[in-house]
């Protein structure tokens, strides 16, 4: 947040889109230090308080492992707000539509967000793409997509095999070939910025996600105008101005 120019002493507010622990990890310990409000869906946050003191599987966050030593057990939030998968809702002057995803999580969401005429959409850690999500993300003037994995690098990669089933199924993750696909048969192409992000660090590569897209792209009838960006993993891209 530095590196971006923001200081999470001024977050107020945090919204969770499902328990896994690479989205989770220290939220507790953060809502209490920052103050702020946790949004979340009430099925979520009991998986939460269940999972709480477990830690993720080495190389693979997303999936939990024994308990670890000294653990509480359970995950209590100091100021938590309830929402559900297609209701919208206002943080300030930002409306907020969450809706559901297929995800191997108890009760998963991506969002929408609109301000000042603008929308943007952040949409990771699903499967495959369902009507319905593709509705929700039409006409973003920002969107943030997942490009997982590349199928070829993750079948022939370091994972064990139900890591890889895991991570192909419908409940799992996108790959570059289902994001290909959407983009040249459904995307609409309204945005400035089109974002790829959670990228995996072992089954991907931030090129040839980057590639795949802009052959899919090229491959819709009408050009996309926008600009393609692919977030790295460690360092914030530059400053997206709507």
């Amino acid at each position: 947040m530095h590196a971006a120019g923001e200081t999470p002493e001024g977050i107020r507010s945090i919204l969770v889109s499902h328990e896994h622990t690479d989205h989770v990890w220290g939220l507790a310990q953060l809502a209490e230090e920052w103050k702020a409000t946790v949004y979340i869906t009430e099925a979520t946050y009991t998986g939460l308080q269940r999972s709480a003191g477990v830690q993720p599987v080495q190389g693979e966050p997303g999936l939990l492992a024994g308990l670890k030593s000294g653990a509480t057990g359970r995950c209590e939030l100091p100021r938590v707000e309830y929402f559900r998968a297609g209701h919208r809702f206002s943080i300030g002057d930002i409306e907020i539509q969450p809706f559901s995803i297929p995800h191997d999580a108890l009760d998963p969401v991506a969002f929408t967000f609109r301000a000042q005429g603008l929308k943007a959409g952040i949409v990771t850690d699903l499967g495959y793409l369902p009507g319905m999500v593709k509705q929700h993300v039409r006409e973003c003037d920002c969107l943030v997509l997942e490009s997982n994995h590349d199928l070829d690098m993750l079948k022939v990669g370091p994972y064990p095999w139900f890591l890889k089933q895991r991570l192909m199924s419908r409940l799992g993750h996108l790959s570059n070939h289902s994001v290909a696909e959407f983009l040249a048969e459904d995307f609409d192409g309204f945005g400035r910025h089109l974002v790829l992000a959670h990228l995996s660090e072992n089954n991907n590569h931030p090129e040839i996600a980057r590639m795949t897209a802009l052959e899919a792209l090229e491959r819709r009838g009408q050009a996309f105008a926008g600009e393609l960006s692919v977030a790295p993993r460690r360092t914030p891209l530059a400053t997206i101005q709507l």
